[in-house]
């Protein structure tokens, strides 16, 4: 069953929790039958009290002795010092809203909990003293109202009651039989990792409020609203209708300070629904984007979920379990990102603590960027716009902390981002500078605005929103190289994001001249300005100069043993294993390195790999980075152990990435965003359909999966060997197709047309 999830208990904790949302608001659902819980989240309910400015006073000067030390004195220990003087605050946090909690008497037999992708609704089934119960739950986006239904197959049997409880301040406000509460997330939070007496910090009129409100309607017996919640007696069926808002007005403006303006948001919401068609309306929208594509492995089975991640774990193969674990990616995708919604963060949309890992902010040296690798392969073009419009904010922001750090031109954003767009280098002169440290972050999200035209090939969206991101970003690249000794253009600071190397003293660090990972960044920045360009008919300098520059910045090396260079000086890794594998960008997700094309820089990429994976015990997100980068390697086997390592050991049992009792979504929608590289490449002018076929999936099919140039694809395969494959066109075009290593077609389709090959 490889659209759905179900167990036979509910779930134990928040981590296995069902989880349900529209980009906005977000639930995860415990299924559980005498107190039911439901924890709440709104994507744009942070800590924090609005923008806060960058006070680093002498930022040239600092740049301008990073630049000395290394160029100069060669002192990589002394500039990675002297970077800490640009670091700005530390991130705020995304909160949780509150819980939705319902009470009721008895316990339940013959029990099913299930997530059904297809349709987007959790359903809860049980039996108490011989009356069957049902109960859905789902996040609706064409209404923006979380919706819950029980109903008994016993006339009046449904006596519960419904409260709202939340980790933060709130009051209940009631009226007109509506219940609600209203509160108001910390003004000041102290990031998990960093110590303070007092580290949430509560202020009367700062801080960004929230109202939520919630009406339930029933068949038949009583319904009372109070201030302690709704009490619903003798009903033979029940609806609960949850709306919440928050006083967030805009990044870059202070948040409203009365959370009862964002009570009457949602109670308008509410107003607004017609209840009977609620469910009707979520399933149309939802059908529509999940059915676009697909994956099918092998022989579906009918086991429990739990039950076949244990089976698995146990060196069971279900390749089914694989296609469910693709499915289920594209879902969360769908839940956690729509338009007018903050994008997708370090845990989607759902996150149960006030100081949350990492704050649950945007990481942008890989896990926002892998968050999104799902969109455009999938057919989830709509989700991908939450992107576009945080690299907007970032942009605007960035100019202003390219001009105070660097006095450079364009934008620039840095490791963390948060809803107030921060773009510095965080850690406010306590952190490490690997950590922060790492000024081509923007550069690296201006790649997937490039990669969205090339798969939807949609010139407007080119010219009104990624050409002047792509611009601005290559204006400060532009800005910040400099000449070595030698001519060549360095990109500095440099480093490989979270990586340190060993000196010769025997410390270590991370600031460098320019990485191979920077190299990779920035001739695919300048690469993807020409082309943006070309297909825009522009004709500008920006263009002339970058192309020139891209001539002079330092070649991509290979050491004597065969491997890439990941620093300018092959320096000893601190770690050998790390979790980074920056220096292949140019392999995956970036399209230089290929074995036809590029077979020196493909072996060296091996090479290097091997070594960073020889012994390594991975990480979630970057077992999903290896299955893409063995891919594009054409080595399935190696990626199909990583994968069945990957469900063997990081995955709870809903199958959200699960390290210990660290979430983290970047890994579910990594792995969605990989597994298409197995099955259908079109990096390269070739589009390659199974190019890596692992052998552990015999029979197969996928549907709907794209590939640049604005092609679709359908495609079964038998036995190992490619049985059928359908292509249609979006776009008028001539594409050369790989059915096989050697048998390469070239075909002609006209814009709206369908080719079937064999």
């Amino acid at each position: 069953m490889s659209h759905e999830l179900w167990f036979r208990t509910p779930a134990p904790d928040w981590f296995e929790a069902l989880p349900v949302g529209n980009g906005h608001l977000g639930g995860k659902v415990f299924g559980r039958v005498g107190e039911e819980r439901i924890a709440l989240n709104l994507d744009d309910v942070w800590s924090g009290d609005g923008p806060r400015t960058l006070t680093v006073p002498d930022g040239p000067a600092v740049l301008a002795d990073v630049r000395r030390l290394l160029l100069e004195e060669g002192d990589r220990l002394a500039a990675t010092e002297r970077t800490r003087a640009l670091q700005g605050p530390l991130v705020e946090s995304y909160q949780p809203l509150a819980d939705l909690v319902i009470r009721s008497v008895g316990v339940g037999a013959d029990y099913r909990r299930s997530l059904d992708l297809r349709t987007g609704i959790v359903g809860v089934e049980y039996t108490v003293d011989g009356t069957r119960f049902r109960r859905e739950t789902f996040v609706s986006t064409p209404d923006q109202v979380m919706v819950w239904t029980i109903t008994a197959d016993r006339p009046g049997a449904v006596d519960l009651s419904v409260s709202l409880e939340s980790q933060h301040p709130v009051a209940a406000e009631v009226a007109d039989g509506t219940y609600g509460v209203v509160g108001q997330a910390p003004s000041d939070l102290t990031i998990e990792y960093r110590d303070r007496p007092d580290p949430i910090r509560y202020e009367q009129g700062r801080g960004i409020g929230f109202g939520v409100a919630l009406r339930a309607l029933a068949d038949g017996g009583t319904v009372v609203a109070s201030d302690s919640g709704v009490v619903v007696r003798g009903a033979s069926r029940v609806t609960v209708v949850l709306s919440a808002a928050s006083t967030f007005a805009g990044w870059s403006v202070p948040p409203g300070r009365d959370p009862l303006v964002a009570l009457r948001s949602a109670v308008e919401v509410l107003d607004s629904v017609a209840v009977d068609k609620l469910r009707e309306r979520h399933v149309e929208d939802h059908v529509a984007l999940y059915d676009r594509a697909s994956l099918s492995l092998g022989v579906p089975s009918d086991l429990p979920t739990d039950e076949r991640i244990k089976e698995v774990a146990a060196g069971g193969n279900d390749p089914d379990l694989v296609a469910l674990m693709f499915n289920f990616g594209r879902y969360l995708l769908m839940a956690s990102s729509r338009p007018g919604t903050q994008a997708a963060n370090l845990q989607g949309i759902w996150n149960q603590d006030r100081r949350p890992m990492w704050a649950s902010d945007w990481t942008n040296n890989i896990n926002t960027q892998m968050n999104y690798w799902p969109a455009d392969l999938t057919g989830l073009h709509e989700c991908f716009d939450p992107l576009v419009d945080l690299i907007e904010g970032l942009a605007s922001s960035g100019a202003e902390t390219a001009r105070i750090l660097y006095d450079a031109q364009g934008w620039v954003s840095h490791h963390n981002a948060d809803l107030w767009r921060a773009t510095w280098p965080v850690g406010a002169g306590g952190d490490d500078p690997v950590w922060a440290m790492c000024a081509t972050c923007g550069v690296w999200l201006t790649a997937h605005l490039m990669e969205h035209y090339r798969f939807t090939v949609d010139v407007d969206f080119l010219r009104d929103r990624a050409y002047p991101l792509i611009a601005g970003a290559a204006e400060f690249v532009l800005s910040m190289l400099v000449e070595d000794g030698d001519g060549v253009l360095q990109f500095i600071p440099s480093t490989a994001p979270e990586h340190h190397f060993i000196l010769p003293s025997g410390s270590k660090a991370s600031v460098d001249l320019t990485s191979t990972y920077d190299i990779w960044l920035i001739r695919e920045l300048f690469a993807n300005l020409a082309e943006a360009a070309a297909v825009l008919g522009l004709d500008s300098s920006l263009v002339s100069r970058a192309a020139a520059a891209r001539d002079r910045l330092p070649s991509v090396r290979v050491t004597p043993d065969g491997r890439l260079f990941e620093w300018p000086t092959d320096w000893p890794p601190s770690e050998p294993q790390h979790r980074h594998q920056s220096h292949l960008y140019g392999l995956y997700p970036g399209a230089e390195i290929d074995p036809a094309r590029t077979p020196e820089w493909a072996a060296a990429a091996r090479a290097s790999l091997d070594l960073r994976t020889d012994g390594a015990v991975n990480g979630g997100w970057t077992a999903a980075w290896l299955v893409a980068l063995w891919a594009r390697l054409f080595e399935p086997s190696k990626a199909a152990e990583v994968i069945q390592d990957y469900l063997s050991r990081l995955v709870s049992d809903n199958l959200l990435h699960r390290d210990g009792d660290i979430f983290q979504i970047d890994a579910n929608f990594g792995m969605t965003g990989c597994i298409p590289e197995l099955l259908l490449q079109s990096h390269t002018d070739v589009i390659r359909v199974l190019p890596a076929l692992p052998s552990e999936w015999p029979d197969g099919s996928f549907r709907g999966l794209r590939a640049r140039g604005g092609l679709t694809f359908d495609v079964t395969w038998r036995g190992g060997v490619l049985a059928e494959a359908d292509v249609r066109a979006t776009r008028a075009g001539t594409h050369r197709i790989a059915l096989t290593p050697d048998n390469i077609v070239t075909i002609t389709l006209a814009a709206g047309e369908q080719r079937t090959l064999t």
